[in-house]
């Protein structure tokens, strides 16, 4: 009776805690239904043709969260390998001039673009437009700025191993700042232009001699619409970019924009990517895209060279419904260099908003 009692206690509790605020769910359903063919460039081994049907992991369930004009909420969990992950949780107060936003969320370093679907909606991600992460931050928004303080990123390439993360050999590292990202973006009545920066250090320790792995990522970006035409695009460069997003230069994104480091020299990692988006909408069911993204990596020491990527697709998205919708799309991943892939995808990813 007296574990009764309790749960009712606790129900009541979440009852009342509930009716006070205003709980807005959604949900979104997504499948992917693809045909590839893989080749590795310059290798003698046999193309790999193969369909994939999947739940993507970024379909997900959520709900924003009102409690007052000054205090709200968010939460999202996704399907990651089938289980739920956290994607977004953040608290923002309004306190009139601002708000300050507290939890996991978005960065400020995303140009949001593409809506390419391939590749779980990769929208370009890391072959053009610069891919920023979730993360643990806390930021501040004034108006068209973001300014964020976000969880560092300590990795690094040891030559030999991969990541710093690999068993064979691992080093100490050592932070004294978080990340640091700032954003600005000015909007007109038919176009946008953005800015966007960050910034982040940190020490890897060795009894040879420390070593200061400095990572910064600058780029600007607009898009403009004529009349059903909206056309967008970006550029961005910087240094050891793997610390502050992602730049998918070869077959996987492990490694990839990240500093090199031998145990006595360490090697910076110059990059540089832009993205090109075009969409046409025919009317309310139908409309057209296409886009093309481009990235590059180079290690700053002598006879090094580029590590490139280029993607391009067309689609043609379909809404049957109010929030059913269904994105045929054509494209490729090229990965350019001898031993990795090209890839040349065709199919569908069908979705229901709920």
């Amino acid at each position: 009776m007296k574990k009764l009692m309790i749960m009712v206690a606790a129900l009541a509790m979440l009852a009342s805690s509930a009716y006070a605020a205003d709980w807005n769910f959604y949900g979104s359903a997504r499948i992917s239904t693809f045909y590839s063919s893989v080749e590795t460039i310059n290798a003698a081994t046999e193309d790999v043709d193969s369909y994939s049907q999947a739940l993507q992991s970024n379909a997900r369930i959520g709900a924003n969260v009102k409690v007052s004009d000054e205090l709200t909420g968010r939460f999202e969990y996704g399907a990651s390998g089938g289980n739920a992950n956290v994607r977004l949780l953040y608290g923002e107060w309004n306190f009139g001039a601002g708000s300050l936003l507290v939890g996991q969320d978005w960065t400020p370093l995303v140009m949001w673009n593409s809506s390419q679907v391939y590749g779980v909606d990769n929208g370009l991600w890391g072959v053009g437009e610069y891919g920023g992460h979730r993360l643990a931050q806390i930021k501040l928004k004034m108006g068209a700025f973001r300014l964020a303080l976000m969880a560092p990123d300590v990795d690094f390439i040891v030559e030999g191993d991969n990541l710093n993360s690999a068993v064979t050999t691992a080093y100490s590292t050592e932070v004294k700042i978080p990340a640091i990202a700032l954003k600005y973006i000015y909007s007109a009545d038919n176009y946008n232009l953005k800015g966007m920066a960050g910034y982040s250090s940190f020490e890897i320790l060795n009894a040879a001699g420390d070593k200061s792995v400095d990572s910064y990522v600058l780029g600007v970006g607009a898009d403009i619409s004529f009349g059903a035409l909206w056309v967008g695009a970006s550029i961005h460069g910087g240094r050891n970019v793997g610390n502050l997003g992602n730049e998918w230069v070869n077959n996987t994104y492990t490694g990839t924009g990240y500093a090199s480091y031998d145990g006595t020299v360490l090697t910076d990692n110059d990059a540089i990517g832009y993205q090109l988006v075009l969409a046409y909408t025919v009317n309310d069911m139908f409309s057209l895209e296409a886009g093309y993204g481009h990235c590059e990596t180079e290690l700053d020491v002598a006879d090094s060279s580029e590590d490139k990527v280029d993607s391009y697709y067309f689609q043609t998205p379909i809404t049957l419904a109010p929030g059913v919708v269904v994105i045929p799309e054509i494209g490729v991943f090229d990965f350019q260099e001898d031993n990795q892939k090209k890839e040349t995808y065709f199919g569908a990813k069908w979705q229901i908003n709920f």
